[in-house]
C-alpha cells in the first residue's frame, strides 16, 4: 500500500530576492520592507508560515501564533486534552455543549456551506472521515457494513446551534462534526486581524497551503499564487494567479491519499456513497477575500464539477475558481481572466 500524507498545496512565488520560507526570524526586533522576516512553527498538524514585509515589532509573531494556538485548543480533534468539538462530539445525542465565539463562528461557518452545497460538503462527516483514516497509518479501505454503519449518522441537519446561549448539539449518538472544511480556512483570517491590528500591511500567511495574502507586495504589484501541477512534485505548477489582498484554497486529489491494489483512493468523500468522490478534477482551488470561505467552497465546487460548480459560482459574490481535470484542461472564472497566466503548454486554458 502506497501513501501519501500531505496538506492541501498551494505555492506562493514572491518575485523578491530575498526567499520566501525560511523557517526562523533573524534575532533582530525591527526590519525593512526590503528585507521581509518568516516564522514558522508547528499548529494545526501541519508548518504554518507567517512572513512579514513590513517593519513592525517582531513580538508580533507571538500574538500571530499564540492565535493559532488558542483556535487549535478549542477546535482540535487530535489531542489528550478535551476540546470543545471533541466535548461536543461525546455529547451527540445526549445534550447541548456551551462552546466559544470561535468554535460557534466555524460551526456556523460549516452549516452555511452544508446548505448551499445541498449536503455534499457536510460539517458531520466525522464518522465517515474516522472510519476511513486518509492521512494517517491506519488509513483502510472500510467494509460495506461500515459504511452502512456511519452514513446515516452524517446529516448537517441534525447539528443545531444556539447563538443566544453559545451552544451546540447533535441529535444522534455516533454523530461528528468535522470542522478540518472550515477551521483552517477561520484559522487564517484570525491570523490576518492580528497582523492588521500590530501595523502589518504587507504579509503572506501560510496555514498548510491556506495562502492568505495582505496588502500587495511593498512595491504595489501583486502577489504571484501559483497553481500545483498535479501529476509532479512539489513546487511544479500549471499556472500563476495575481492577487492582492485575496486568498487561495485549494482542494484536491493529489496530496492526501492511499493507493490499494492499483487504485488511489483520496481525502475527499461523497456521503452518498462513502467512497472518494469520483469525477473528472484533479483540483479545484478558490481565490476570495476570506480564508473560511475559499476552505468550504473549494470542496463544494470540487464535488460539483467544473458545469456545476461554474453555475454556483457565478450566483456569488468575491468569488473566482480554478478547475483542473484529469485530461489536462483548466477551466478559469471569467474575474480571473486578465490574472491568470498558464505556465505548462500541455494544458489548455478554458475561460467560463
Amino acid at each position: 500500500m502506497r501513501k501519501c500524507y500531505s496538506n492541501k498545496l498551494i505555492l506562493l512565488f514572491l518575485c523578491f530576492m530575498m526567499p520566501f520560507g525560511f523557517a526562523a526570524c533573524k534575532p533582530i526586533s525591527k526590519f525593512s520592507a526590503v528585507e521581509p522576516v518568516s516564522q514558522s512553527r508547528f499548529l494545526l498538524g501541519t508548518d504554518c508560515q507567517i512572513t512579514i514585509y513590513d517593519q513592525v515589532d517582531t513580538k508580533v509573531f507571538d500574538k500571530a501564533f499564540d492565535r493559532i494556538a488558542e483556535i487549535e485548543r478549542e477546535m482540535t480533534i487530535n489531542s489528550a486534552d478535551t476540546s470543545e468539538i471533541i466535548q461536543l462530539n461525546q455529547a451527540a445525542g445526549k445534550q447541548e455543549v456551551k462552546i466559544s465565539a470561535d468554535t460557534f463562528s466555524v460551526l456556523e461557518k460549516g452549516l452555511y456551506y452544508s446548505q448551499l452545497s445541498e449536503g455534499r460538503f457536510d460539517v458531520t462527516v466525522g464518522p465517515l472521515v474516522k472510519l476511513w483514516n486518509i492521512n494517517t497509518s491506519e488509513a483502510a479501505i472500510p467494509s460495506e457494513s461500515e459504511l452502512q454503519k456511519v452514513l446515516p449518522l452524517i446529516d448537517y441537519k441534525k447539528l443545531h446551534l444556539n447563538k443566544e446561549t453559545s451552544t451546540a448539539k447533535l441529535d444522534t449518538e455516533g454523530m461528528m462534526v468535522d470542522v478540518g472544511g472550515v477551521a483552517k480556512g477561520f484559522t487564517a483570517d484570525e491570523v490576518g486581524k492580528v497582523l492588521r491590528q500590530n501595523g502589518v500591511q504587507h504579509a503572506i500567511i501560510n496555514l498548510g497551503g491556506n495562502v492568505l495574502t495582505l496588502g500587495s507586495k511593498p512595491t504595489g504589484e501583486d502577489w504571484n499564487v501559483g497553481v500545483q501541477h498535479p501529476q509532479e512534485h512539489r513546487g511544479t505548477y500549471v499556472g500563476i494567479v495575481k492577487v492582492k489582498n485575496k486568498t487561495a484554497v485549494t482542494s484536491g486529489i493529489y496530496e492526501r491519499f492511499f493507493e490499494k491494489d492499483g487504485k488511489i483512493y483520496h481525502h475527499i468523500l461523497d456521503k452518498k456513497t462513502g467512497y472518494p468522490v469520483e469525477n473528472n478534477l484533479f483540483s479545484a482551488t478558490v481565490i476570495t477575500t476570506l480564508s473560511s470561505n475559499g476552505d468550504g467552497l473549494s470542496n463544494t465546487l470540487f464535488q460539483m464539477g467544473v458545469d456545476r460548480g461554474m453555475e454556483l459560482q457565478k450566483q456569488l459574490t468575491d468569488i473566482e475558481v480554478i478547475f483542473v481535470t484529469k485530461d489536462k484542461k483548466i477551466y478559469v472564472s471569467q474575474g480571473l481572466k486578465d490574472s491568470f497566466e498558464l505556465t505548462d503548454d500541455s494544458f489548455q486554458v478554458f475561460y467560463k
